[in-house]
């Protein structure tokens, strides 16, 4: 009975941990569907956190079989101006979070530039597309979850099944979010920059584990506290300035 309490115990708070970790992924799921059809958005929610839950469980037994292999170090580009030793996992990392940096830019750029008439009816992605990039993303952010998760316990079936049940409290989040923005257009752009933040947060653990440095000066990861403070100040300038908005209209 204790150990079946201890068991239960850490289970909670590994889905706590896998709900805290995802809530960027969450917020990109939710952007990104809204790519595809409207009459497919849903479906390409479920489909790809559904394929990416299945996904997370390979990668959680591929890592605790091959965790040594995924720390190999490729290759090593050591310079009086660069030095990097680049392994499987920093150049996932690294690449997601070029990425999700691109793709954040891509869309600001699309708000400003393009005619909002015209949002809804050009530039739509495949459902096939949107299911995949989804899926990619999943695993990406992934890494970091499964590794705490690891590190915490070396139960399988506990890992195995925080992964599903978060999988599962995110199908029901992201129609929530979804929605939620889709009715208030104007968080959208606060969600953008907050992915924006996401991708310098991977760009950031990605140069750590590669060991990167530029004239000396390694790069370090931003913790998740400091993370966290910069979403809580978009967040609050975002309400202080609409608030302040409505102000101006009335006077």
């Amino acid at each position: 009975m204790p150990d079946l309490i201890s068991n239960l115990l850490t289970l909670l708070m590994l889905i706590i941990l896998q709900a805290v970790l995802g809530f960027d992924n969450l917020l990109y799921i939710s952007l990104e569907s809204k790519r595809a059809p409207e009459s497919k958005q849903r479906m390409v929610r479920i489909w790809g956190i559904g394929i990416a839950v299945v996904l997370r469980i390979v990668l959680l037994f591929i890592l605790l079989k091959m965790m040594s292999v995924f720390q190999a170090t490729w290759f090593t580009i050591d310079t009086n101006a660069l030095h990097m030793e680049l392994n499987f996992t920093s150049a996932v990392t690294l690449f997601g979070g070029g990425f999700i940096i691109y793709t954040a830019l891509k869309e600001i750029m699309h708000m400003v530039t393009l005619d909002s008439s015209h949002e809804d009816t050009k530039h739509k992605a495949s459902v096939v597309k949107t299911i995949s990039l989804i899926v990619m993303m999943n695993v990406i952010f992934s890494f970091d979850s499964i590794l705490s998760a690891m590190a915490i316990t070396k139960i399988t079936w506990i890992m195995v099944t925080a992964i599903i049940i978060s999988g599962a409290l995110m199908i029901l989040l992201a129609d929530t979010v979804a929605s939620f923005l889709q009715k208030n257009r104007l968080y959208e752009v606060l969600g953008l920059f907050i992915l924006f933040i996401v991708g310098i947060l991977l760009l950031s653990e990605g140069g750590e584990l590669a060991h990167l440095s530029f004239w000396g000066h390694p790069v370090e990861h931003m913790s998740k506290g400091t993370f966290y403070f910069v979403i809580a100040t978009l967040v609050l300038v975002d309400v202080v300035q609409g608030r302040y908005q409505k102000k101006l209209l009335l006077k």
